[in-house]
């Protein structure tokens, strides 16, 4: 009998290209963890699985599978390239940040511009990655009591991910409106923002 840890999803077994980034991406992102502790992997996961509810091709759910490998491990892109193809790879460089580019701000306003430049797919991409780390940036606010010990600092960064967030947002809703997780990423900021807690921790 094949392990199956209990997060990854049963869809993957109909997408070979989905499975193998699968395989690929638990080796790479082991031992990773996210903020509250659950493996790092959940989150690469879930864009995948966003995309594949939304109807997306093999080809980019597997990019959504690996969409961090190249920010967040020590893959190249050549070895990428070499085990993914030039399709998947492209996907992937779309949606990773240029740590040349000093600043936050100026890093995030590039990374949205290369996105917009790499036509419908990366958006698409994109827009998965987006609704994801607003759901995980909702849970972190959630998480905050009124006596909690939240930082001056962690509530500045929280804040500057939700800009960022809102203005690819914007890029989104003018390149690929009618794209289903474009209007999904519009409902949960929109959620949100109507949050008390929100307008406190964030």
């Amino acid at each position: 009998m094949t392990y199956r840890p209990s997060w990854i999803p049963t869809f993957v077994d109909g997408l070979p290209q989905t499975k193998a980034a699968v395989a690929y991406a638990e080796r790479r992102h082991a031992g990773q963890r996210q903020g509250d502790g659950t493996p790092y992997l959940l989150h690469p996961i879930e864009v995948a699985s966003l995309l594949n509810a939304a109807g997306a091709p093999d080809h980019l759910v597997a990019a959504g599978v690996l969409h961090d490998v190249l920010e967040k491990t020590d893959v190249g892109e050549s070895e990428l390239r070499r085990r993914f193809g030039v399709r998947i790879t492209g996907l992937v460089l779309a949606v990773s940040d240029d740590e040349r580019i000093a600043g936050y701000a100026r890093r995030k306003a590039a990374l949205r511009q290369q996105v917009a430049d790499a036509g419908d797919e990366a958006m698409a991409l994109f827009a998965a990655d987006k609704l994801s780390k607003l759901r995980e940036l909702r849970h972190e606010t959630a998480l905050d009591s009124p006596g909690s010990h939240t930082t001056g600092r962690a509530r500045t960064r929280r804040a500057r991910r939700l800009r960022h967030y809102q203005r690819s947002l914007a890029m989104l809703e003018e390149r690929l409106p009618d794209f289903p997780l474009v209007r999904d990423l519009r409902d949960e900021l929109d959620s949100f923002l109507r949050e008390p807690a929100t307008r406190v921790a964030v």
